[in-house]
């Protein structure tokens, strides 16, 4: 192989390093931070309390008598229980037309008697959030979240709405957020998963919704840091042959002059 072409290498290699080593740490580091890490931690299911389950004999309403009482209802895509301050409330998530296009709803009723119950109001979303926390805290802010207020990078993203967003003052800074209309904790966030998140953002390379794991910025990096990596062995093997030579050549002129 000639100068030229192993120049020709030397260059693109330098170049492509230069121009991906800063994503290349970027995704060293978040993958250090993702293995070294507890997922149950970033969860923060080290703050939860254990479930609370029903009694088996408990007396319950048909589910049939919830869903007759719901207007216009196409389809149901799922009813469970759920428990509100200790008492045991149906969720019940279905579908209604609406100008030929179905719109997902969800219905709270009680239970024990088969009443709709209105979607949680803020007091019973602060009391349900302090008793799932496992320890005694005090609520540090308290803010109801609607589809205005969460965009692609808020840590709530691509959750049931509307939900009230309940922060403790905690070390943690941990935030419980319960969604008013399903009656129920949907999740924890801590500065642990709020650190995660942002270096998943890195690692992904999505920055409009972070999630996006095959977007074209990551794909694009990663076949440019394969050149680079292929480049860089050519370039050991090309280094490495024009090392032998050298040696080789140089070795022979000695013999030739011990021999003289």
């Amino acid at each position: 192989m000639n100068r030229r072409t192993h120049l020709r290498i030397r260059k693109t290699h330098r170049y492509l390093g230069l121009f991906t080593g800063l994503q290349f740490i970027l995704w060293t580091v978040g993958g250090l931070y993702f293995s070294w890490s507890d997922i149950d931690e970033i969860h923060g299911d080290f703050q939860k309390k254990a479930p609370v389950y029903f009694s088996a004999d408990a007396q319950l309403a048909s589910p049939s008598a919830v869903i007759s009482q719901l207007p216009q209802v196409d389809s149901i895509k799922s009813l469970k229980l759920v428990h509100i301050l200790g008492e045991p409330v149906y969720q019940v998530v279905y579908f209604r037309g609406h100008n030929n296009k179905p719109e997902q709803h969800t219905q709270l009723a009680l239970a024990a008697s088969g009443k709709l119950r209105q979607p949680l109001t803020k007091q019973e979303a602060i009391e349900m959030a302090l008793g799932s926390f496992n320890e005694q805290v005090q609520v540090a802010q308290v803010e109801l979240l609607t589809e205005g207020k969460v965009g692609k990078h808020h840590e709530y993203r691509e959750s049931p709405l509307p939900a009230y967003a309940v922060t403790m003052q905690h070390p943690t800074s941990t935030t419980v957020y319960v969604a008013a209309e399903r009656g129920e904790i949907t999740s924890f966030r801590n500065n642990k998963w709020r650190l995660f998140d942002f270096l998943w953002m890195l690692h992904t390379m999505d920055y409009e919704g972070r999630d996006n794991f095959g977007n074209l910025l990551l794909r694009l990096f990663s076949i440019i840091g394969l050149l680079s990596v292929i480049s860089g062995i050519a370039l050991y093997f090309v280094s490495f042959r024009g090392g032998k030579r050298k040696n080789a050549s140089g070795t022979a002129s000695t013999y030739s002059k011990i021999v003289r």
